[in-house]
């Protein structure tokens, strides 16, 4: 293979294919597939120690699988030499849990650290893109010279989210990107991935237990439950599959309750468009 991957975008942007993840006899993945299309904002659910955040960081390239192996844009990952996993890391952006800024950095500066590392723009450069991603996240401009003890929580999640598209990923993933944050502060960042989406051609693969976020952002929602993810579909499809956990994490009280919320904002603004 060159050294510079050709990436096929009309491929899917990310595969898993028989994935296999253990911890010494602990098998947390067996036999897992799943695949994330061109465009598609994906939630990934399951319930506590099924491994979403392993699969994640395997998915990512953080977490070598002891079986099978992970494709982006139609290419193993086992078979790229080491630039060509260079070129394709710089086209994923990821925002962990807490935002995971450095402490002793600006958030001008936070922004500006993968393009240190990674491109060999000049400085001056670096910041004007740094304050259009501080722009595009809808921090106000003074954050820029702000650090995160400054910053409120959902300030911190918008300051990860601009580092992570520092380098224009066309892979954005997303560890519980809404948590900690009240209903309005997450319906606000929700609105923001949906038009980061359009705007920078995303594909978006997000760890939640958000369950507004799912029914409000999200095209399918893929299932982690026994070691492997047995649906990837629509919501209505996935609410549907027979399975305990599924049954009682769709079916509960707190679901009724945001597909009430979901359809009362659908109904109110019907009224409002044809009003």
């Amino acid at each position: 293979m060159a050294s510079d991957p050709i990436i096929d975008l009309s491929a899917p942007p990310m595969r898993a294919v028989g994935i296999r993840t253990q911890f010494g006899p602990n098998v947390i993945h067996e036999n897992l597939n799943f695949t994330v299309n061109q465009g598609e904002i994906v939630g990934l659910v399951g319930g506590s120690g099924t491994g979403k955040s392993v699969l994640m960081n395997t998915m990512l390239g953080l977490k070598e699988p002891e079986g099978g192996h992970v494709e982006y844009f139609g290419q193993n990952r086992n078979d790229l030499t080491t630039q060509a996993r260079m070129v394709i890391n710089n086209k994923m952006g990821v925002l962990f849990q807490g935002g995971a800024l450095f402490s002793s950095m600006t958030v001008r500066e936070n922004i500006m650290a993968p393009m240190r590392e990674h491109t060999d723009i000049s400085s001056g450069l670096m910041r004007e893109l740094a304050d259009m991603k501080i722009h595009m996240v809808g921090l106000p401009p003074e954050s820029a010279v702000l650090y995160p003890s400054d910053l409120s929580g959902g300030m911190k999640k918008r300051a990860g989210l601009a580092r992570a598209l520092a380098l224009d990923p066309k892979l954005l993933f997303l560890d519980e990107p809404t948590a900690g944050l009240d209903p309005v502060g997450a319906n606000a960042f929700d609105e923001l991935i949906l038009g980061l989406r359009e705007a920078m051609d995303l594909t978006v693969l997000m760890v939640t237990h958000d369950l507004d976020s799912l029914y409000l952002i999200c095209d399918r929602i893929a299932v982690l439950v026994d070691k492997h993810i047995p649906i990837a579909d629509s919501l209505q499809a996935v609410s549907q599959y027979n399975h305990p956990w599924v049954r009682e994490y769709f079916g509960g009280p707190r679901s009724r309750a945001a597909t009430r919320a979901i359809e009362n904002n659908e109904q109110k603004s019907e009224i409002e468009r044809k009003g």
